[in-house]
């Protein structure tokens, strides 16, 4: 305790010096909790929106995501009642599991008839029921801040929602805002574009029979489990932006019965996979143990394999990775920047009071004494910039997260709120203050060390 009253009365002793070193540790441990908390911020907003997007597990046929895209018919899951009914009945996983439900995505051809237009597309076929109990997971407690995405109502099977850059393909402008949307310009004339007469005329009778569509209805055309083509048709409920424009151009969502319909006809309908959402993400291990444990046991006859949302969402990771090493460069040269500032403090504090260390090693007091005192006096400085850092940086993360500023990262349809955690992250915050304790201490060390080390008759002289 004596210690700690000699080492605030020699820092009391040159206010400007230490209130300069006290502003740059304050300016340091703010910097580094707000970014830290933004990185937090950034790692829960991805996490809700791919998990209420894809789930945090999903159940492939093991060979899907090397073959599945070009033949879903071929590599999908058929007795995927059964493996839901299983996970359901489960006494590991039942407790865990929010949402079960099944997805089957297939490519084809989206055709507006009354327009003339087609475009490739990427179908999805889910249950509305499901996609709305996705869209409420909130494990930390964002609420309405994230946008989710759009569900079909359970009363329209024919329903769809598709891409806003598809509607403009499809010439569908009342799904559209602003003048993106129109009529293309006049075609030029092509010789290699001649037809026969008859062929030509029979065009152009088609043409003279198609009328405008006002419930926006589109055919879906894609090949079924036997090769032969196979057509439904849906109208379109509205649209949804999606992350990239290549998806946006081509995203189709109808109902899972109509795309179980579009790719197995009247064959047993499959999916190409099975979407586990669970109630928190630290389940997550224990879900994927499980789940492996009853592939080698009462689902051992289906070829199963189950990936969590960050091996299918490789951009979670990338996004995550790269603002870690934009923390981990600001963070060392903030810590460096303290390094220099304490350690000059120190530095200065020694050469000022070299006859004072000489006068207490004449009266009795030992070097390790000596460099007690100096080191309570940087231990002192980090405390109390520590302190006033993590009370500065709670008043502005507030500030921020009041402000209604937002950022759209790569692979998110909708912006997201700019937020700042960093209210309970408690562990989080002992850790950055343990940092810039272990730098004040580390500063500290080399000063303390050399005014433990001056002689005493030296010092004396200099009185």
């Amino acid at each position: 305790m004596q210690t700690v009253k000699f080492a605030l009365r020699n820092l009391l002793r040159n206010r400007r010096r230490t209130l300069s070193t006290l502003c740059a540790i304050v300016v340091g441990a703010v910097g580094i909790l707000l970014f830290d908390g933004y990185n937090r911020s950034i790692e829960y907003s991805l996490q809700t929106t791919f998990v209420r997007d894809s789930g945090h597990l999903q159940i492939l046929h093991r060979d899907y995501l090397n073959y599945g895209t070009g033949n879903p018919a071929e590599y999908s899951i058929r007795d995927y009642q059964k493996v839901m009914a299983t996970i359901a009945g489960d006494a590991v996983l039942a407790p865990l599991v929010a949402v079960n439900t099944p997805v089957l995505v297939l490519t084809g051809i989206a055709g507006h008839y009354a327009a003339g237009t087609s475009r490739p597309a990427l179908i999805y076929g889910s249950d509305a029921v499901a996609r709305a109990q996705l869209n409420r997971w909130d494990e930390y407690r964002l609420g309405s801040q994230l946008r989710a995405r759009e569900a079909l109502s359970p009363a329209a099977p024919d329903a769809a929602l598709i891409g806003v850059g598809l509607a403009r393909l499809l010439q569908l402008c009342e799904f559209v805002a602003g003048p993106t949307c129109g009529p293309p310009g006049p075609r030029v004339d092509n010789a290699a574009e001649a037809l026969p007469a008859d062929i030509a005329l029979l065009s152009n009778a088609t043409r003279e029979l198609r009328e405008p569509d006002a419930h926006g209805r589109i055919e879906l055309l894609a090949a079924s489990t036997g090769g032969a083509p196979n057509i439904v048709r849906v109208n379109v409920a509205g649209t949804q932006s999606q992350p990239a424009r290549e998806l946006d151009d081509s995203f189709v969502g109808i109902h899972l019965e109509r795309a179980q319909q579009l790719l197995f006809g009247h064959d047993a309908p499959g999916v190409t996979a099975i979407v586990l959402q669970l109630h928190s993400t630290t389940q997550l291990e224990a879900a994927r143990t499980r789940l492996r444990a009853l592939f080698a046991t009462s689902l051992a006859g289906e070829p199963l394999a189950v990936y969590d949302f960050v091996q299918l969402q490789p951009l979670y990771d990338q996004i995550l990775r790269m603002f870690g090493k934009i923390f981990g460069f600001m963070l060392a040269l903030i810590l460096g920047i303290a390094i220099f500032t304490i350690g000059n403090t120190m530095g200065m504090a020694v050469l000022e009071r070299t006859v004072e260390i000489g006068t207490l090693r004449a009266v009795g007091l030992k070097r390790r004494q000596i460099q007690r005192l100096f080191l309570g006096e940087g231990v002192l400085l980090g405390v109390i910039g520590s302190a006033i850092g993590v009370v500065a940086a709670l008043a502005l993360a507030h500030v921020i997260n009041l402000s209604g500023l937002t950022w759209q990262p790569p692979g998110v349809i909708a912006p997201i709120p700019m937020r700042i955690a960093i209210w309970g992250e408690w562990p989080r915050i002992a850790g950055v203050v343990g940092i810039l304790l272990v730098v004040t201490v580390f500063s500290s060390w080399w000063p303390a060390r050399r005014a433990a080390n001056v002689s005493i008759v030296h010092a004396l002289r200099r009185a």
